[in-house]
């Protein structure tokens, strides 16, 4: 996602304590109505009514189940959950706030054999929340474009896709076997959704019904229908996994604009290939869809609404003047599918890998056709963006993201593995085989940090505790006494230290910097000056008289 302008127990001890109520542990945690069944696939129906701002559909959830006990289904007000069936099984249902408990107790005395596979079939209908800043403020969008013709979608990441259909809105649930989206609209329209497109059919009141396939697995939030005077074209993209379909859909209007636009697309798979291994659901395909919404990474899908121009709909967010060498939307977006959407982090608390690592992409995108260089300044220029208000890590089980630096903070610190690292080959290749072994996975921010650390054999435990857990930014204060620069951190949490490479005075030296203060000599025939390496997110002060 875009934004507007480990461990929980060591955030509590830093940071002030948050209150949470039940229904934040019902939508967050892995609880007791979500622990014994899982997701294998989705296949959803979607009928709206313009007009009267309604819908109405059903979810089919294949699932593996090991008991007959109470299911929980998250499905957000004012919507209504009319019936749950298993087997053709009516099961009894009852609302508490956001969620429906569907009681599968009476299986028990029927011909199944736990764990096994069911089919659970959901019908629902009402009035959904409707966006009123999508996609920071999410729900369904009732949109028009230019010639007053409906322009119909969903925004549901920060809001959670029960917001608009009924599922496990649990993030560390995926469907494995994929999902199937089944889009109704007036047969004037067309109606786009995730991965392949399996058929367009008729139907009797003169509508039409497009299936959308997706195989691989996918994020609840990510499951989006799109609705309106959409055009298509399409290319291959020669791969590394061999040929990859890229299609186009935009609103008619502006066809010409968007294939000017939209042949920045092969150069950023290009350079995150490259950067990444290979793009992770070539069975799906690549597919850009122009959105009344400014971006989303909707997996196979990408919602598109950068007005098609390069930058952040026209500006630099960075300030350097590399961020309007391409298009913002393009390039963040699509480096989701990467992080975010084949890497998936169980708990929202983690979002820093979904955020952090595609922020980082940007960066590593400008290197690609600009050169190192252009890259870091890329990446330090959007330091100005960082508000250190809260930890980027949030709290665990409760639905809770962490602080918006979970973007800028997070990618600088990423940078700054890399430079520690001080070997780039080596540390492309630690992208690429993150993205080979937790390919399609759901992780926790501990499993990524454990896997990041083993890779560089650098002591990081304090540097994800110092960044993630905790406001604070190092300070590298120092003084000059008798030729020699007296130096040390503050700010820091125990156990930070760091291999600090600077210039002084013209020399490059590299300070083993900590908490205690440590000195190097100064050359006498030169002005003293100090400078820090860009990679490095630190802070430095001079102290005068006795410090």
């Amino acid at each position: 996602m875009i934004l507007l302008f480990g461990a929980s127990h060591y955030i509590m001890a830093q940071e002030k304590q948050q209150k949470f109520t039940h229904a934040d542990s019902l939508r967050g945690a892995n609880g007791p109505g979500r622990t014994f069944w899982d997701v294998l696939h989705y296949d959803i129906t979607i009928n709206p009514d313009y007009e009267s701002k309604t819908i109405f559909g059903r979810n089919n959830i294949k699932i593996r189940i090991d008991a007959a006990k109470q299911l929980q289904i998250d499905l957000q007000e004012p919507l209504i959950l009319d019936s749950a069936l298993i087997s053709n099984i009516p099961l009894p249902i009852k609302r508490e706030g956001n969620v429906y408990w569907v009681d599968a107790e009476k299986l028990r005395v029927l011909d199944f054999h736990f764990p096994d596979t069911l089919l659970l079939n959901l019908y629902y209908h009402g009035k959904p929340t409707e966006a009123q800043l999508p996609p920071w403020d999410g729900g369904w969008i009732w949109g028009k474009d230019e010639l007053k013709r409906p322009w119909i979608s969903a925004a549901c990441q920060n809001i959670g896709a029960s917001v608009w259909y009924p599922c496990k809105d649990y993030q560390g649930d995926e469907p494995d076997e994929g999902a199937t989206l089944r889009i109704v609209c007036a047969d004037s329209l067309i109606g786009v959704g995730n991965g392949r497109l399996l058929s367009v059919t008729d139907t009797l009141n003169r509508k039409k019904v497009f299936t959308w396939n997706v195989v691989n697995p996918i994020n609840n939030y990510c499951i989006i229908p799109y609705i309106g005077k959409y055009v298509h074209w399409s290319e291959t993209y020669p791969g590394l996994n061999g040929n990859l379909s890229m299609d186009y859909w935009v609103l008619d209007l502006y066809l010409g604009k968007a294939k000017k636009q939209f042949e920045e697309v092969p150069r950023m798979m290009k350079a995150f290939e490259y950067w990444f291994g290979p793009y992770p659901f070539y069975e799906d395909g690549y597919k850009l869809v122009q959105s009344s919404y400014l971006g989303m990474e909707n997996q196979s899908a990408i919602a598109y609404g950068n007005l098609f121009k390069n930058g952040y709909e026209g500006s630099d967010l960075s300030g350097t003047g590399w961020g309007m060498k391409w298009d913002f939307i393009i390039v963040h977006e699509s480096g989701h599918e990467w992080f975010g959407n084949s890497i998936t982090t169980t708990d929202i608390a983690d979002m820093w890998i979904h955020e952090g690592f595609t922020n980082y992409s940007e960066s590593l995108f400008t290197e690609y056709y600009f050169g190192k260089d252009a890259g870091v300044e890329y990446e330090t220029g959007l330091r100005h963006k960082i508000e250190n208000d809260k930890p980027v890590t949030g709290f665990y089980g409760v639905n809770n993201e962490g602080s918006s630096d979970m973007y800028y903070k997070a990618s600088n610190m990423i940078q700054m593995i890399r430079f520690m690292m001080n070997d780039d080959s080596l540390f492309r290749k630690m992208l690429m085989e993150m993205n080979s072994r937790f390919r399609h996975r759901v992780v926790t921010g501990n499993e990524i940090e454990s896997f990041i650390q083993a890779y560089t054999h650098i002591q990081l435990a304090p540097i994800f505790n110092q960044y993630l857990r905790t406001t604070k930014i190092p300070v590298l204060e120092y003084r000059l006494r008798n030729h020699k620069m007296q130096y040390r951190f503050t700010n820091i949490v125990d156990g930070f230290t760091l291999q600090l490479p600077v210039q002084l005075s013209g020399r490059k030296i590299i300070l083993n910097t900590s908490g205690v203060w440590k000195e190097v000599k100064i050359k006498r025939d030169k002005p003293f000056h100090l400078e820090i390496s860009p990679g490095y997110l630190v802070q430095f002060k001079k102290l005068t008289g006795n410090g």
